[in-house]
């Protein structure tokens, strides 16, 4: 006899603005088996009405404020997505409350709020708590990190990528909201969006001991430091180097692609959200590329991976710990900036190493995943 169908999870969503509407609600509306949205609120009558109409959501599950949602009983679990100086307290309450929680990242303002963080977590143990980072969940860098970690390039010992890219303030876009445009939280742009570069490096390259940086604002658009220049010592022996910029003025095209150096061959990432590639050069001068089409960058996994540690109890990729441990980059390259000073980093508690997301009852990468994969080899020998 078949085992009996496990309840899809009732969801409220605190907060509908864009990071729902582009980010989240694309991966849930395909999860209707795992998640129910049960209610939602925003602070904005015209976000309510906008995720309705856009969602098909009942309009009567709109709630006139969080707590309001925090007090039903047909929740189980919330998706918090409000501004970042907000998301430490709506979690707490919602905790308080005794729901699970999705919270979008990253976790804490800065340093101190990290902690408040961790604490607020170790509080809970009871409530699964997971601070979203698209990129461990990510097809074509679990690929890469699977390539990584059975010696396909030997050692890793030196990591190159830069980030360049205009950032202006336009309708409808991230870069419209007011409030990143005046951040109120240390490391501005770098924190907001460059925390998932850092989740990248970790995901990749393993645990940072050391860092280096420099930051310098050049980008009147944003009231922050727009340029991060980072140099990187890894624990297990690389080093590499960050570079991030966020400019008012046109970019010429630029590559973005990152590339990790071992003692037997160089993988290259890169591409766009629509193909991601990754690249695996040989020390006999082939090349063995898989080109990624049609995923969802890392949603669909991040939601399964959160709903699989509510119903059977596995321990989620996206830990609170993991994503301080990528805050606190951010943070010690800006102490680092400020001080002229090569900086250690402490381990964060619970932290270590990126676990590799699979989904759950499969030891394969990409099974029940959206997609498509393709692979072929070339030389590039003269």
């Amino acid at each position: 006899m078949a085992a009996p169908a496990i309840p899809p999870i009732r969801l409220g969503l605190i907060g509908t603005g864009l990071a729902v509407e582009k980010l989240h609600w694309p991966a849930l509306r395909g999860l209707a088996d795992r998640y129910a949205v049960t209610a939602f609120t925003d602070s904005s009558a015209e976000q309510r009405r906008r995720f309705a109409e856009y969602s098909g959501t009942d309009p009567a599950l709109a709630t006139a404020d969080r707590a309001a949602l925090l007090a039903r009983d047909d929740v189980d679990a919330v998706l918090i997505s409000v501004p970042i100086p907000h998301l430490y307290e709506v979690a707490r309450d919602a905790l308080a409350a005794g729901k699970d929680v999705l919270c979008e990242k990253p976790a804490g303002v800065d340093a101190e709020q990290a902690a408040a963080f961790l604490a607020l977590a170790a509080g809970h143990p009871d409530r699964t708590f997971l601070v979203g980072e698209n990129h461990f969940y990510r097809d074509d860098l679990r690929f890469a990190r699977a390539l990584l970690d059975g010696g396909a390039i030997g050692r890793l010992h030196l990591m190159a990528w830069r980030h360049v890219v205009r950032s202006v303030p336009r309708a409808g876009g991230f870069t419209g909201t007011p409030w990143r445009q005046r951040p109120q939280y240390r490391g501005g742009v770098h924190l907001d969006a460059g925390v998932h570069h850092i989740a990248q490096i970790r995901l990749l390259c393993g645990d940072i001991a050391r860092v280096h940086g420099a930051v310098q604002a050049a980008n009147s658009t944003i009231e922050a430091p727009s340029d991060l220049a980072l140099t990187l010592v890894f624990t297990g022996g690389a080093i590499g180097s960050y570079t991030a910029s966020y400019l008012e003025i046109p970019v010429p095209p630029e590559s973005h692609d990152m590339r990790l150096y071992g003692t037997a061959g160089v993988l290259v990432l890169a591409g766009s959200d629509a193909e991601r590639r990754v690249t695996r050069s040989s020390a006999d001068a082939t090349t063995h590329t898989t080109v990624f089409r049609g995923i969802d960058n890392g949603y669909r996994g991040e939601l399964l991976d959160f709903a699989d540690a509510v119903q059977f109890g596995v321990r989620p990729v996206g830990s609170v710990a993991q994503s301080v441990a990528n805050a606190m980059v951010v943070q010690r390259a800006f102490d680092s900036a400020e001080q002229a000073a090569a900086l250690a980093l402490d381990p964060v508690p619970g932290a270590g190493p990126v676990p590799l997301w699979r989904p759950r009852g499969s030891a394969r990468l990409f099974d029940g995943l959206p997609g498509q994969r393709i692979s072929s080899s070339a030389s590039f020998a003269a």
